[in-house]
């Protein structure tokens, strides 16, 4: 990213993943600003990562080439509005890591600047996100690097053509690990439903689930061929696997997909 610096507008959780992971990556901190009106939050990031830090997001945009808005939805109008007129100075890069709120949002409230929409989700906290990404017209292809190399700094980046796409990521990725976290919290209550004591339960679901996402992204094969691999004819797997498919799990996974992508779509509507 050349020496462009990279301002932050919110210190929340996401925000600072990014600012870490990119420390991590090389990205030198005295490049990255970060602005929150917590005080203590601030010297916090600030002695964690090694950032510059100020509660005026006017100081920080000031400064920067690239701004990631990382601020709650329900706030994002209020301060793009009173950035509007350092935005028409500046022409920075916009980095928006907000759930619902469209391009023609920003623009409306922040007049005519670059734009990249982004949908990360929350293992991108310990760098193991799945992030979809959205440039508006207008988004040059080094402005497309410099948010992948934000982004792609805690995990991995897919990038959509249309914008109402990311209603997709959301209900796939966005809101993804929640079902898996179901399936765990499940299986560790089966697990002592069965007698297991409730440490060795969650333990062993936990390891479980780790290994076989593991498994599943360095196999040569697909999650198919995985579980078929489990599953040996008459036996215990197969018992198990009956049941789910019984019960219809494929297809209620359909419905709760899709279920979360309309409601995607009515957010962002």
């Amino acid at each position: 990213m050349a020496q462009q610096l990279i301002g932050f507008i919110g210190a929340g959780n996401m925000a600072t993943s990014l600012a870490g992971g990119m420390v991590a990556k090389g990205i030198r901190p005295a490049r990255i600003w970060m602005s929150d009106p917590s005080r203590d939050r601030l010297d916090e990031v600030a002695q964690l990562h090694r950032v510059h830090v100020s509660t005026d997001n006017r100081d920080v945009l000031s400064r920067v080439d690239v701004l990631v808005l990382a601020v709650k939805p329900q706030m994002m109008q209020q301060v793009c509005e009173d950035l509007r007129d350092l935005i028409a100075d500046r022409q920075p890069l916009v980095i928006s890591i907000a759930a619902g709120i469209t391009v023609a949002n920003l623009k409306t409230w922040l007049g005519e600047t670059p734009v990249v929409r982004c949908m990360p989700n929350t293992p991108s906290l310990v760098q193991a996100g799945a992030t979809g990404l959205y440039a508006a017209e207008g988004v040059s292809d080094e402005q497309k690097a410099m948010a992948k190399e934000i982004l792609g700094s805690v995990g991995l980046t897919f990038w959509f053509a249309e914008e109402k796409e990311l209603d997709a990521v959301t209900a796939v990725s966005g809101s993804g690990p929640a079902y898996f976290f179901l399936l765990m919290e499940s299986l560790i209550e089966a697990a002592k439903a069965q007698g297991l004591d409730a440490a060795t339960a969650r333990q062993m679901v936990l390891q479980t689930a780790w290994g076989a996402a593991q498994l599943a992204i360095t196999s040569e094969v697909g999650p198919d061929v995985l579980r078929q691999q489990v599953t040996s004819p008459g036996g215990t797997t197969a018992a198990a696997l009956n049941v789910f498919e019984e019960a219809g799990f494929r297809e209620q996974v359909q419905a709760a997909v899709a279920a979360a992508r309309e409601r995607s779509e009515e957010l962002a509507g």
